[in-house]
């Protein structure tokens, strides 16, 4: 048992234009992503315009056993179509059109607007629906994954920063939340690969209790309650409001707390991509941290056999119930009849992996961190909750809120207050709330914006990321579309396109195909040798 396994996360940012508080939203959204293409076009040709493959998409396949009929899919389903902007979609999604919509540069107006690039540290950025969103590469533990979706930050903010630069464009913010407040909820979703032998039904009972207490850890916080936000409050997580149902296939309606969409981007028979959407987007690096180890630690014992038994009597309703009390004393009932809070069912699922861990001889140093960060965590918030403010996101932004509403002598319906939930998830450093703690030292980190930065520009080196990422930098012009599980070139004097399958997460590493690209041949013959 070990924090050790293929993580990848999703952050679909808001994103708002202040000087034209009704323009569309995906029209901005594209301008991101071109914003960001402009950024790096030069010098890197096609590697700002890769197309995205979607040939082996299969959104509908539901890992109960079944698969979806299209007729019957909500379209935001409908992940396995590329995206347009045409007058009709930007009709259908409301909003004024943007100055500067002739997207993007002078230099290259005559080109289509893009919707999806594949970047050269491996991750994607695209448009989905009305947010710009980055998928990071696949990371091989929690420490990596935290790094990676960091550079998710560090790109977007680059691409609103070119934005704002460029002359008949109005500046684009983004923001790093999960809610508009006017009914709107967008994700900040996770991806664990697991073997496919481990029957769902399992997987789905044992997370269910984990993840309706996992926000106390790790949730973001947010100002009101309801998809509105119109009752009064402060509560320990940005999506709890919206989830609806247990398990299921959707995720922008009727939200379940465990998604089935059984799309593994990897072999069909060997693994499984377990998606999650129920997490917050998180700034601070040590909840993104215990998001994922504490989930991976989960998973690990649920393939064991040794995740703990805890059934709710109500997880959905438990869900919000935990949400709503930031003194962390609500109990929820269990169909045992015991009443627990959230810390002590995180307790449970705590001790149940420091005994697999100890049984299992799994003391490497990340899975060992990982306990520590559980444990130390748990053990604040049951003492002291603010004193877990430099590490748990919400525990921040609610302490920096409960100051300045004493000080001013106000309430939490004060539009000041709200005013102050919509800048903490700010990216920019010289503006969100969260950068200007982390300033001060009161937020704890792992990594200098020189690491993170140069993650949004490398792929990490220990899976298919890395031949992902490489050939986009070292052979950009014969790259002619990309996926998680493959890449296809144009070779000079070929009849076909030759499309690579990279189905193994593991493989295409640094340690298995540097050499190859130091070798620097010409993309016939690396294509030749890497068939060989």
């Amino acid at each position: 048992m070990s924090v050790q396994r293929v993580i990848g996360l999703e952050t679909e940012y808001g994103v708002l234009a202040p000087a034209m508080p009704g323009a569309n939203a995906t029209m901005l959204s594209a301008q991101v992503i071109n914003a960001y293409a402009a950024s790096i076009r030069a010098g890197y040709g096609h590697l700002a315009g890769t197309r995205w493959d979607y040939t082996d998409e299969s959104p509908l396949n539901d890992a109960r056993g079944f698969t979806q009929p299209r007729t019957e899919a909500h379209p935001t389903q409908l992940t396995d179509i590329e995206p347009e902007l045409d007058a009709e979609q930007v009709a259908l999604d409301g909003g004024d059109t943007p100055v500067g919509s002739t997207l993007y540069d002078q230099e290259n107006a005559g080109q289509e607007v893009l919707m999806n690039m594949v970047l050269g540290n491996g991750a994607r950025l695209y448009v989905d629906h009305a947010h710009p969103e980055y998928s990071s590469p696949e990371t091989t533990n929690p420490f990596d994954a935290v790094l990676y979706d960091q550079a998710g930050d560090h790109v977007a903010l680059s691409a609103a920063r070119t934005i704002e630069a460029t002359n008949g464009f109005v500046p684009v913010h983004l923001y790093k939340n999960n809610t508009d407040n006017k009914s709107v909820s967008y994700g900040a979703h996770e991806n664990y690969l697991m073997p496919r032998h481990v029957p769902f039904d399992s997987i789905a009972a044992h997370l269910i209790p984990f993840f309706v207490t996992r926000q106390i850890i790790c949730a973001s916080g947010r100002v009101g309650r309801g998809m509105l936000g119109q009752w009064e409050g402060f509560q320990i997580s940005q999506r709890a409001d919206f989830f609806e149902a247990q398990v299921g296939l959707e995720t922008t309606i009727r939200r379940p707390i465990v998604n089935t969409r059984d799309e593994p981007h990897a072999h069909w028979e060997k693994y499984r991509r377990l998606h999650v959407i129920i997490g917050d987007a998180n700034l601070g690096q040590i909840s993104t941290l215990l998001r994922t180890g504490t989930t991976s630690l989960v998973l690990s014992m649920i393939e064991a056999g040794t995740a703990p038994h805890i059934e709710l009597r109500d997880p959905v309703a438990d869900l919000q119930t935990i949400s709503h009390d930031p003194t962390l004393k609500v109990k929820v009932e269990l169909t045992d009849r015991r009443l627990l809070t959230g810390l002590e069912i995180q307790r449970i699922y705590l001790d149940a992996a420091v005994e697999h861990c100890a049984k299992t001889g799994a003391d490497d140093a990340q899975t060992q961190e990982i306990l520590r960060r559980w444990d130390q965590t748990l053990s604040t918030l049951g003492t002291d909750i603010f004193a877990a403010a430099k590490t748990v996101d919400w525990v921040a932004k609610y302490k920096l809120m409960s100051g300045y509403a004493d000080r001013h002598g106000i309430g939490f319906t004060d539009p000041r207050i709200a005013l102050m939930d919509l800048q903490w998830a700010d990216i920019r450093p010289e503006k969100g709330l969260y950068y200007r703690l982390a300033e001060r030292g009161m937020m704890e980190t792992l990594y200098t914006p020189e690491q993170i930065a140069h993650a949004a520009i490398t792929p990490p080196e220990d899976t298919r990321a890395y031949f992902r990422g490489r050939v986009l930098s070292q052979y950009p012009e014969h790259v002619v579309a990309a996926s998680w599980d493959s890449v296809s070139f144009s070779v000079p004097g070929a009849r076909k396109l030759e499309r690579i399958a990279t189905l193994e997460p593991l493989r295409g590493t640094k340690k298995l195909v540097g050499e190859l690209f130091d070798a620097d041949l010409s993309i016939a013959d690396f294509i030749s040798t890497l068939k060989r």
